[in-house]
């Protein structure tokens, strides 16, 4: 018999107000790994209550020793990193080497944030009065709701929750209804670090009930996101009407740009690392290459020998390169977008259909699109699986063109050995990061992440920018002078 998890609310564990569960099931296996109570819109408002106690406790705590908190669970991440990993694995499918990845991001943006602690940086500037002081302090929003998904389930909601927490917030988080065992645990391990009650909230369950009610609650007073764009403009006209802040960060349909004089050797390992890593289920995945004509044909012809060697299976074993997708519906929507390809007039080079490596799961080939016109839908819309569209450009200035036609900018890359090619890209890429000679992911926590256009709407996670992202600026003007002084009015 699977163990059920309950909801996490005010430090415990609390019978779900629905009386409902659902089934956590391991995508490569179909094995039931737990039963997760549902959350309902009246355990919304009771997470939310629990955090507003927790906010008033927590944020009267110094940062330096909130830092010590987030030391003690960066810590104990380190030491249970490899059983996160496996765990991740059989919930979410990546192959073990990339989930452990996604342990050491949450542990690196842990020690960051715990360093964060005694930068809590304002400004301090001269006032044109005499006698009198202006500076900036920092201030915590409040009670944050954090809603993210199930491709990074330990990394992104640390990229969120560690923040938040050194800047002296409290949080009602909704994780993923595919992979809400690595919340659970994520949370454990920080009230064992000693995190208050309430501080941290978990309410695994529905977006379209759980999700919404911590959109539209009142008393949260920031919404944090990383999802569809579709979801994100919806988040964002409901924040609007009560003037809510909301962070957003909305996916990608990130380019590579290789060009003529590049190291074809160098781009082809970071295109297959960008394009099918992940079985290409992230935000930053490479599902647009952009070639120079030039080099096509030599660099297809690798690129289709190496795809052909990659291996299909269970994330657990060693010999595993590519895991399976996520679930059923992911898989028919990669089938989906296949027939779209093909209808549009695209050549399919390799792959384009699920594959059998001996388990039940959800297994789609590493698939190759050439012949892709920049304004065809499979060139255009994100399709979270291991697609990888291949487009034909005669100089850097075409490429470029082609790499800003779309409505999204998260990741993007060159490879060139041309140092006036790079920065040309660096400077007319729309996107929010752009790596050189680099693929489109490997983002580290001292950098802020997040896009432009269709993918956010300027807030940036990680770095000091994440700091900004879950605080409020305050000005404090300090007058010594004993006497009444005027700003901007005119005095003999």
């Amino acid at each position: 018999m699977v163990q059920e998890y309950k909801l996490f609310i005010g430090g415990e564990l609390r019978d779900s107000s629905t009386g409902e569960v659902f089934d956590d099931i391991n995508p490569a296996t179909l094995e039931n790994l737990a039963a997760v109570q549902v959350a309902g819109i009246e355990d919304v408002d009771r997470a939310v209550e629990a955090a507003e106690a927790g906010f008033r406790a927590w944020s009267a705590v110094p940062a330096p020793r909130r830092a010590e908190v987030l030391l003690k669970a960066a810590r104990i991440l380190q030491e249970r990193k490899e059983e996160l990993a496996v765990l991740m694995t059989k919930e979410m499918g990546k192959v073990l080497l990339e989930t452990r990845g996604d342990v050491q991001e949450a542990i690196d943006i842990t020690y960051y944030a715990a360093g964060e602690g005694r930068r809590m940086l304002g400004e301090t500037t001269t006032s044109e009065l005499k006698e009198k002081f202006c500076m900036t302090v920092l201030r915590p929003i409040g009670v944050v709701g954090m809603i993210t998904p199930w491709n990074f389930p330990i990394a992104i909601p640390s990229w969120k929750i560690m923040p938040a927490l050194i800047a002296g917030n409290a949080i009602v988080f909704k994780p993923s209804s595919d992979t809400p065992l690595l919340a659970i645990k994520l949370v454990e391990i920080l009230i064992e670090a000693g995190l208050p009650p309430g501080v941290v909230n978990v309410l695994p369950g529905p977006g379209g009930v759980v999700g919404k009610a911590i959109v539209q609650n009142p008393r949260i007073r920031a919404i944090s996101f990383t999802g569809s764009l579709e979801t994100g403009k919806w988040i964002m006209e409901e924040c609007a009407k009560t003037m809510k802040r909301v962070s957003l960060e909305l996916g990608g349909k990130n380019p590579v740009i290789i060009m003529d004089d590049a190291d074809l050797e160098l781009a082809l390992e970071g295109v297959l690392w960008g394009a099918f890593g992940t079985t290409g289920q992230r935000c930053t995945a490479t599902s647009r290459l952009i070639l120079h004509e030039k080099i096509k044909d030599e660099f297809i012809k690798r690129l289709l020998a190496k795809t052909k060697s990659l291996r299909i299976g269970d994330g657990l074993l060693p010999e595993t390169d590519i895991g399976p997708v996520i679930n059923k519906a992911q898989l028919e929507k990669i089938e989906r977008y296949v027939r779209i390809g093909k209808e549009e007039g695209a050549t399919l080079l390799l792959g384009g259909s699920t594959v059998d490596p001996g388990l039940p799961g959800y297994f789609f080939e590493p698939t190759i699109f050439t012949d892709v016109r920049p304004e065809m839908r499979i060139a255009q819309e994100e399709i979270f699986g291991p697609v990888l569209s291949i487009i034909t450009v005669s100089s850097l200035e075409e490429a470029i063109e082609v790499a800003n036609n779309t409505k999204y900018g998260l990741s993007s890359a060159i490879y060139t050995r041309n140092v006036g090619n790079a920065f040309k890209a660096i400077e007319k890429i729309e996107a929010g990061i752009t790596y050189v000679n680099a693929p489109t992911i490997g983002a580290e926590v001292h950098l802020p992440f997040g896009g432009v256009k269709g993918t956010g709407n300027g807030f940036r996670e990680a770095g000091t920018d994440a700091i900004k992202e879950f605080s409020e600026v305050k000005a404090v003007y300090i007058d010594y002078s004993g006497k009444l002084q005027k700003a901007q009015i005119d005095s003999e």
